[in-house]
């Protein structure tokens, strides 16, 4: 396989080995010692940390508050609604014994908490005066992964979990679609994602939902991520576990309940749609570094690096989030390669010539023109525009990239064709028997049903039956 000479696989030669190379390369992760867990390292935590507290700032921003909820759950909890724990059940790793002793009742390690945030909704929801109640928890899960991929696919991962209890049905789905518009903003604005939202297949729904909604993304081998979802349970589990209030008339009515999140697969999802192969390239609204300075110092020459100091304390008053590279240990050349490698957005080179003409050298990760000298004195001004350009660069070429490898196809032979690449939007008749043969034939599952499709029918692409939902359904293979 072609490899760059840091040893990392080419794309185009084979995507998974690049992005499970780039991703240990570039100290985002490392293994747990458990099977299929991950260890987030500090550089790959600070990438979260942002993504975290700009959804963080947004949640809260819509009137809902930040609670948590307990790990582990009483397995009888998950039995109350029959469709859920059946979705799960596979994935569940359950405590059994604790304390020197076996447990009168099996503990489930918490996979998602409709459960045990459900009963506590049962216990302080009295009154419609009570309703809406909107929670969010930032939380670990555990589901038992037989084929991990490290932040796509781990037995334990981080994310948000929001559930809510509204008064009726159409209060409860404009929550829904209001998560679903967070995760959109979030994946669009400042993971530069072009996602698309829209609503899963029956077959594809959240065990125990009434309808699911996505965001579903492209990485650069074709296939679809899904990088958020929010789900509308309708009294699913408002009669499970009793979730009920006093109406203003006095008659007692179930809630309707709605749960949502987006997880740390998230980090995958921007090393795939924005990565090559020299590394991982990040958007700037997200980068733990935005800027880079590598100081050219020769032998005890301490001016260069008092300016690099000067100049990262200039950017930082200007917004940057900007590190300084003074490794003595190491040669500027290895820390060119290393922090293109880790996907910074812009590097600049300050060397003693530099210094003396007041200026330094900048490099932008992708989009440049090699190296360009800039006056010191302006770099505060022009750093934050530079990055917004990048930021806005980065849409825009991985806009461009699904809108070439997603076809509108009416055959099965277009079909099978579009999906080896890419996407396929196709009409479908919505059974999950149809939706199993697609995939046993081809590997690709019916992504969302897209907001923004245009109305269309006619008959299914796989087996002729007439066509569902009245609109063209996003077929891909997925992560």
């Amino acid at each position: 396989m072609a490899r760059d000479e840091r040893g990392v696989t080419a794309q185009s030669e084979d995507f998974a080995a690049w992005y499970n190379e780039v991703v240990f390369k570039a100290g985002l992760v490392d293994r747990g010692p458990a099977k299929g867990t991950m260890i987030i390292r500090p550089y790959g935590y600070r990438l979260w940390e942002q993504l975290q507290s700009e959804l963080d700032r947004r949640i809260k921003e819509t009137g809902h508050e930040n609670a948590y909820f307990p790990l582990l759950i009483p397995q009888s909890y998950l039995s109350r609604e029959a469709e859920h724990v059946e979705g799960f059940s596979p994935e569940l790793a359950i405590v059994t014994h604790a304390g020197g002793k076996e447990l009168d009742e099996p503990l489930v390690v918490r996979p998602t908490s409709e459960t045990i945030i459900g009963e506590m909704m049962a216990k302080w929801i009295g009154s419609h005066r009570d309703l809406p109640l909107l929670l969010n928890q930032w939380s670990n899960v555990v589901r038992w992964e037989m084929r991990p991929r490290m932040f796509l696919r781990t037995t334990e991962f981080l994310w948000q979990e929001g559930h809510t209890a509204h008064l009726d049905r159409d209060d409860a789905l404009r929550e829904t679609m209001l998560a679903l518009d967070i995760y959109h903003e979030v994946a669009r604005d400042l993971a530069a994602i072009p996602v698309v939202p829209g609503e899963k297949t029956p077959g594809e729904r959240f065990a125990g939902a009434v309808a699911t909604h996505t965001i579903e993304g492209m990485m650069r081998d074709g296939r679809a991520l899904q990088a958020g979802t929010s789900h509308y349970m309708g009294t699913n589990f408002a009669t499970a576990f009793g979730i009920r209030y006093t109406g203003e008339q006095g008659r007692e009515e179930l809630c309707h309940t709605t749960s949502w999140g987006m997880s740390t697969r998230m980090i995958g999802g921007i090393v795939m749609t924005h990565g090559d192969d020299k590394g991982l390239v990040f958007p700037p609204r997200l980068a733990p570094h935005q800027v880079v300075i590598v100081p050219i110092v020769r032998g005890a020459d301490t001016e260069v690096l008092a300016a690099a100091d000067r100049l990262a304390g200039a950017l930082r008053a200007a917004g940057v989030r900007v590190h300084v590279d003074a490794r003595p240990q190491l040669t500027p050349g290895f820390k060119y390669n290393e922090w293109e490698m880790r996907g910074v957005p812009i590097r600049l080179e300050l060397g003693p010539r530099d210094l003396a003409n007041g200026t330094a050298m900048m490099v932008k990760r992708l989009g440049g023109e090699g190296k360009q000298s800039v006056a010191l004195d302006s770099l505060p001004k022009e750093i934050p525009a530079i990055l917004e350009e990048f930021q806005s660069y980065l849409l825009a070429r991985a806009t461009a990239f699904r809108d070439e490898h997603t076809r509108t196809v009416d055959t099965w032979d277009e079909f099978a064709e579009a999906v080896s690449t890419g996407w396929a939007v196709a009409l479908h008749c919505g059974t999950r028997e149809c939706e199993e043969q697609i995939k046993s034939a081809t590997a690709a599952t019916p992504r969302c049903i897209p907001a923004d499709g245009d109305p269309a029918t006619g008959t299914c692409v796989r087996c002729d039956a007439p066509s569902a939902y009245g609109k063209r359904v996003i077929f891909g293979r997925a992560y």
